[in-house]
């Protein structure tokens, strides 16, 4: 019996170290490439210019601020369903999630580990722990595409075409995504025949079901939600803080500040797709471009791909807190990963 598991599940476990190490290379590729592609000069020059490293600490504490509040937020969205949570819990668990986005090179990501340790704590509610998770997915990437839209709105950028056709797809995303908050909030909508349909669907019925179910839980609650809205707005505006203080940190002719509400959210779309971990590869091609291209009166004298590879320091340096909590309690988070694997490979 041992020796027919073991050849049935050989060839799997295989396919997902080879899947993990391959989610790792080619982000680290285009990270290489990028820096390839810099200038010796302006690269020299940037080495030999004195560093800011005040604005740099500023960087990392509003970013530590913003990553707080994101677990603050979770905190709330897991009290709102009237779980038994702790604060302290909610920081424990979003240090190790936060931290597993960043080396599970796509096996378990954050999001799935915080799900079933919650759910693993919280007998019979195991729908209300994912709806949680689900939607504070939903609230944060949702607050991302509102503050791209208003920098959008609001201030200027590059009228280029590439630039432009990116604007407009995100506000069109904003107003769907706007349209649809709305759609769901009418009575009926979430019993009707169209959301038995979005469930139904093959291969996406499932998380269509994860999201219908986290938005009926969640739509009797609009004051509590509001606020949650609030606290994810407040996030990105620190983030963007954060990549500006960066850049001044290394540079002087650098994006505005109004410009880099424009870049950093974009570029956290960019990162937000599933497909390296932590968006290792495509955030930073995606502030290069974007550093180059949506200024419109300076060149920017740092490239964009040093500014990311700077913020993303800053954020494993936050990150490396959920270390400690990991090295305290190893047994109790191994089993929650292993539980957390078959739930990804039922699912």
């Amino acid at each position: 019996m041992m020796l027919r598991t073991t050849g049935v599940e050989g060839p799997l476990d295989l396919k997902k170290y080879l899947l993990a190490i391959l989610k790792t290379a080619v982000p680290l590729a285009i990270i290489v490439w990028l820096l390839s592609t810099i200038d010796r000069d302006q690269l020299w020059q940037l080495q030999q210019r004195p560093k800011d490293w005040w604005r740099l600490a500023a960087a990392f504490s509003f970013c530590l601020t913003a990553i707080a509040i994101t677990f603050m937020r979770w905190y709330l969205l897991v009290r709102t369903l009237h779980l038994k949570f702790r604060l302290t819990d909610a920081f424990r668990l979003g240090s190790l999630g936060y931290l597993l986005n960043f080396i599970s090179a796509g096996s378990v990501g954050g999001d799935l580990f915080k799900a079933v340790f919650l759910a693993r704590d919280q007998p019979g509610n195991r729908t209300e722990a994912i709806a949680s998770v689900v939607m504070d997915r939903l609230v944060g990437f949702y607050a991302l595409l509102v503050v791209a839209s208003m920098a959008i709105l609001i201030g200027t950028h590059s009228p280029l075409p590439a630039i432009d056709a990116v604007c407009k797809s995100t506000l069109a995303v904003t107003a769907a995504g706007t349209l649809g908050i709305a759609v769901a909030l009418l009575p009926g909508f979430m019993t009707g025949p169209f959301a038995e349909f979005l469930t139904g669907l093959p291969r996406i019925g499932g998380i269509f079901n994860r999201l219908i179910a986290a938005v009926r839980m969640y739509r009797g609650q609009p004051w509590a939600m509001l606020g949650i809205f609030a606290m994810a707005i407040t996030v990105h505006v620190l983030l963007c803080i954060s990549l500006y203080l960066v850049s001044t940190g290394l540079g002087k002719n650098v994006p505005s500040l109004g410009e880099h509400f424009v870049i950093v959210p974009l570029s956290g779309v960019a990162g937000g797709l599933p497909f390296t971990p932590a968006g290792l590869g495509t955030y930073e091609f995606a502030m290069d471009v974007l550093f180059k291209q949506v200024p419109i009166q300076r060149t920017s004298d740092v490239p964009g791909v040093l500014v990311a590879l700077a913020y993303r320091l800053i954020t494993i340096a936050v990150a490396a807190v959920g270390v400690v909590y990991y090295w305290i309690s190893r047994a109790e988070i191994r089993d929650v990963m292993r539980q957390a694997e078959h739930v990804q490979a039922t699912t």
